[in-house]
């Protein structure tokens, strides 16, 4: 969300753009307004939201602001405990909600920038995807694996594993955010590097100029990507897949 990723800009100095939400709004630093905005329509987001209601399925809301959650569970219990070592102005803002149909619905100034949704049995997570996919006019992300985390309380590591998908607007993603920028500051593609490690980065690393994938990743263990770098754990050097950069 646009506060997290302003302290993290302004931390490496990008004081350009930044994009938002998996590529749902760009952001101009400088003047301080959306230039691009691709949000889940309202109507969607309720209908998603019936859905997963009247199937038991746990889902977050995210808004320019906050992320809407009924509970800490699966990720926002992650990014909750992840709060806590965080200054304030990094944290990710959780909205413990009631009856969060109602509050989208009343909200009328309300920016849904996608939906996650969550649970750790397959065979029902996977029923709930065939329904979203029938659903018009949304992308829902293809991720196949597990999500796999742990959370530390006191001295125990407690697991959280889940399957999990994210729902944004039809034909939104990071590298459709990227390619209105090669059009508004007239560079080519090739001069454009992405760097990721899930699912939601494969487009861009696969379409930039320079795809990096992070090592120990999904991108890295399905080969897509120009080079691999070490993960964020341990000191390895690049590999390049059949390329050679300096």
């Amino acid at each position: 969300m646009p506060n997290s990723v302003k302290s993290l800009a302004k931390e490496i100095g990008a004081d350009k753009y930044i994009i938002c939400g998996n590529g749902t709004f760009i952001y101009d630093l400088q003047k301080e307004k959306i230039i691009y905005d691709a949000f889940l329509e309202k109507s969607k987001v309720l209908e998603i939201i019936k859905i997963c209601e009247e199937n038991s399925i746990y889902y977050n809301v995210y808004t320019e602001d906050s992320v809407l959650t009924k509970t800490l569970s699966y990720n926002a219990l992650f990014y909750d405990n992840e709060n806590s070592k965080k200054p304030i102005e990094k944290r990710t803002n959780i909205n413990i909600v009631e009856n969060i149909y109602k509050y989208v619905e009343e909200n009328t100034n309300i920016n849904i920038l996608k939906m996650t949704i969550c649970d750790s049995d397959k065979v029902i997570f996977s029923s709930i995807l065939k329904k979203l996919k029938i659903i018009p006019k949304i992308d829902v992300l293809e991720i196949e694996h597990m999500s796999r985390k742990n959370i530390k309380k006191g001295s125990k590591d407690i697991p959280l594993e889940y399957f999990y998908t994210e729902i944004t607007k039809e034909n939104t993603d990071k590298w459709t955010a990227i390619e209105f920028l090669i059009q508004k500051l007239g560079i080519k593609k090739e001069e454009v590097m992405a760097i990721g490690d899930n699912a939601n980065d494969k487009k861009m690393v696969e379409n930039a100029g320079l795809g990096v994938a992070m090592g120990a990743s999904m991108l890295e263990a399905n080969k897509i990507g120009d080079v691999f770098v070490s993960d964020n754990n341990s000191a390895r050097s690049c590999r390049s897949n059949n390329k050679i950069y300096k």
